[in-house]
């Protein structure tokens, strides 16, 4: 039986898994069927072959019906990105929840990472994938208030499902170091709705404003005291600002 609420599929981060979103979810329920889904080989799926930002886009292009509205978090809204461009037919809607065309910085994009403060992720990853990812989760939450808070929201996601393969944390990994996007986005014409926090380090909010900017039909929400993850800091306006857009 067709559920008679839109959908809306939610796409997490890097070494996440869809349990980051149980609160969100539970916000939105009322207004959209809610499917939040795993990357590969995050949360107890299985890996792909091809453990590339094309590869995991194809694979969540399989996952949505046409028409969805498709929210991508950090590393996910490359994923979600990339799969409407190439699918245009499967995203009616598209938000952008703390996301970057480019996640590393470089000459002509000061938005970023340092590319060799990733490289270290990578070596760190190598050597002790939990502590890397431990590590990472509490750059998500930094110079905010109530960060003990949200880093231990945080956790308890990261635990609440099985742990990322090394083959999805390298794949991933290798996502952000290599993907840019910018050239594209003119061309991803769905109606997009950016949200960004303005304490963000690992995407800067710069990079969400270019992203508002750059697309032909974007608005721009940002949250004065949030970072990496608004979803669990902000979930509530989070919430409203999406169901306001997809209403409108």
């Amino acid at each position: 039986m067709t559920s008679p609420k839109p959908i809306l599929a939610l796409v997490h981060g890097w070494g996440m898994n869809a349990r980051v979103f149980d609160e969100l979810a539970a916000l939105l329920a009322a207004d959209f069927e809610v499917r939040a889904l795993d990357l590969p080989g995050h949360g107890g799926r299985d890996d792909v072959a091809d453990n590339t930002l094309q590869g995991w886009a194809d694979d969540l292009a399989r996952q949505l019906p046409d028409n969805a509205t498709l929210l991508g978090w950090s590393l996910g809204g490359q994923v979600a990105m990339r799969a409407a461009l190439d699918r245009p037919h499967k995203v009616a809607r598209l938000v952008l929840l703390a996301s970057t065309p480019k996640f590393v910085a470089a000459e002509d994009w000061p938005c970023g990472m340092a590319p060799a403060d990733l490289q270290d992720f990578g070596a760190a990853l190598l050597a002790d994938p939990q502590a890397t990812l431990l590590r990472f989760l509490s750059l998500q939450t930094r110079g905010m208030n109530g960060q003990k808070t949200l880093l231990q929201q945080l956790r308890q996601s990261l635990l609440a499902a099985p742990a990322a393969s090394r083959e999805a944390l390298a794949g991933g990994l290798a996502i952000l170091r290599d993907t840019d996007l910018r050239a594209e986005l003119p061309r991803l014409t769905p109606p997009t709705l950016v949200l960004h926090g303005a304490l963000d380090t690992l995407t800067p909010p710069a990079a969400g404003a270019w992203l508002a900017d750059i697309l032909p039909a974007a608005r721009h929400v940002g949250f004065p005291r949030a970072a990496h993850a608004p979803h669990l800091s902000h979930g509530e306006e989070v919430a409203a600002a999406i169901g306001r857009f997809a209403h409108d």
